[in-house]
């Protein structure tokens, strides 16, 4: 054997030793997560999460640990910092150039898989196989964002998940709040903390939410969604949807033999096989369509709960890195996508206001081309009263030509503004404006201004409470107005990014704004709706006079 021989032969079994050594790391105890712990019995308390986050601060020089907020019980919500060099401040992102990409997991306490592959991909970024990870992006973890709920678990808790694990907290905060119900109104401690100390303060290219379906009996490890853009830029989401998802789902197949499928159920009142299955609504009360009227990609991860919790953990595992893989090597055209949507934002207002339309309510429809669904089949049968029904069989088939409803189409339109304007007295809308990341100007002289005016001639509460509130439909006409506004009162420039979650909010009749969520409804009882008409305070304006 030459010596060109050998040496080639030595740097391959080296190779292979360190492929094996990366793969096969001995970890200290303090670094093994409660599942692995309890043979995936158990799920972890906050006090184990934060115990697991402070051993691993211990052993690695590239990480910075801070606190999104308090919960209304006191815990801290851990935010794990994890970058090469190490990162301290979002001045020292900016100025190191790379792209930070943001994922939490625990926004529902039930669903805990998130929570739990964090912590282990936290110890693989940080000390194992996956350092590289770190070489083009910085990443941000808060695996358990709801942490009040966390720790009060029961056995039974959520059915289609099997107890497995045994216990696991419940859904709702503290406040009694879904956090995933509260990206609009911000009522949740935890909401204003995500929105002013993370997607604010840290302003990452990408969120990724973890949780974990109701019960859907599809065929696939995972199920993912975008952030729905309807209100917004369309290029955050086409290239969400277009390009990374699917270059995902085919590594994440490759890599962890992990199947993905777009989110969705279908219901048996319209027989089998399936022919249709229906998204999530497109509300950025979610935080994940939120984002999309903030200029940024957003992603959906649900693991399928009928799986063990281990599969549950694997699939969710898999599907994070491989967004990670992608995010490294694709962080730079994010950050230029979701740029150019901002700048188009802010030159559509200049340039449109007062000319254009845009959707404040919108249907539900199917995509353009259906797609073969993977699913648990059905068998059909009749019961004694000749009633036809239908039971799961233990087979996973493909069905084709199933239609995909997870578009969105405007089925009220309004007029694009160049901004608005507030009296003085509606001081705490410009503040929770204020509080989204809105810049609200208070007038220094008068300002007189040309737009329009909304009449409202009634106004209807829901029947039932959602999230604690009787949701508000008002109805009325915009009507053309000259209005002069006086110094203290608020202005709201549309030519600032923000400008379609601006928009999304203010608009009288928008399905998700302000007015839905009750904050107009002292104002308009007070005014005497119930026996007039009458005028919405928040002016939208087209020129300056």
């Amino acid at each position: 054997m030459t010596a060109k021989t050998m040496y080639a032969l030595s740097a391959l079994l080296l190779f292979f030793h360190t492929q094996i050594t990366a793969q096969n790391v001995v970890w200290s105890e303090d670094l093994i997560t409660t599942p692995e712990k309890s043979n995936y019995q158990k799920t972890s308390t906050y006090t184990e999460v934060m115990s697991f986050i402070e051993a691993i601060k211990s052993k690695s020089n590239l990480v910075h640990l801070e606190f999104m907020g308090n919960s209304k019980e006191g815990k801290e919500i851990p935010v794990v910092v994890m970058a090469n060099p190490k990162i301290s401040s979002p001045e020292e992102a900016q100025d190191s150039g790379k792209p930070v990409m943001y994922v939490q997991g625990n926004i529902h306490s039930g669903e805990v898989e998130g929570k739990e592959i964090l912590q282990q991909l936290m110890r693989d970024i940080l000390l194992g196989d996956k350092q590289h990870l770190l070489e083009n992006q910085i990443i941000i973890f808060a695996p358990i964002y709801n942490t009040d709920s966390n720790d009060k678990m029961e056995k039974g808790r959520r059915p289609s998940q099997e107890d497995s694990p045994l216990e696991v907290g419940i859904r709702a905060n503290s406040q009694g709040l879904d956090l995933n119900r509260d990206g609009i109104k911000m009522e949740a401690i935890e909401t204003q903390a995500l929105i002013q100390n993370v997607l604010l303060k840290w302003d990452p290219e990408m969120l990724v939410d973890l949780h974990t379906t109701n019960g859907t009996w599809h065929g696939y490890n995972i199920t993912y969604a975008p952030s729905y853009h309807y209100a917004g830029e369309k290029a955050p989401y086409n290239f969400t949807w277009d390009v990374m998802l699917p270059s995902i789902a085919q590594s994440v197949d490759k890599n962890y033999g992990i199947k993905l499928g777009p989110y969705g159920g279908y219901s048996l009142r319209q027989g089998w096989p399936a022919k249709a299955i229906y998204t999530y609504n497109h509300h950025p009360r979610y935080i994940v369509n939120q984002m999309g009227l903030r200029n940024k990609v957003g992603i959906l991860s649900e693991a399928f709960a009928h799986d063990r919790f281990y599969k549950r953990m694997n699939g969710t595992y898999g599907f994070v890195a491989e967004i990670l893989e992608f995010t490294n090597k694709n962080g730079k055209k994010m950050t230029e996508i979701n740029a150019k949507a901002e700048k188009d934002a802010i030159i559509n207002v200049k340039q449109n206001a007062g000319k254009i339309e845009k959707g404040v309510r919108f249907k539900m429809v199917p995509l353009e081309e259906t797609f073969t669904l993977s699913t648990y089949d059905y068998t059909p049968y009749k019961d004694d009263n000749g009633k036809s029904k239908y039971v799961r069989s233990g087979k996973i088939i493909e069905i084709p030509n199933v239609q995909n409803y997870s578009k969105f189409e405007a089925v009220v339109t309004s007029k694009l503004p160049r901004g608005y304007f507030l009296p003085k007295s509606m001081a705490f809308i410009a503040n929770h404006l204020r509080k989204q990341g809105v810049e609200v100007l208070e007038l220094k002289k008068a300002t007189k201004a040309i737009g329009d005016t909304f009449i409202a001639d009634s106004l209807s509460n829901s029947s039932r409470k959602f999230e604690g509130h009787n949701m508000t439909t008002i109805s009325g006409v915009f009507k053309p107005k000259t209005k002069t506004f006086k110094k203290g009162d608020y202005w709201v420039d549309m030519a600032q990014p923000l400008s379609n979650l601006i928009f999304y909010m203010l608009e009288p009749q928008s399905d998700d704004g302000l007015v839905t969520w009750n904050f107009f409804d002292d104002y308009f009882k007070e005014k005497g709706i119930s026996k007039k008409a009458v005028e919405y305070p928040v002016f939208k304006y087209y020129k300056l006079k």
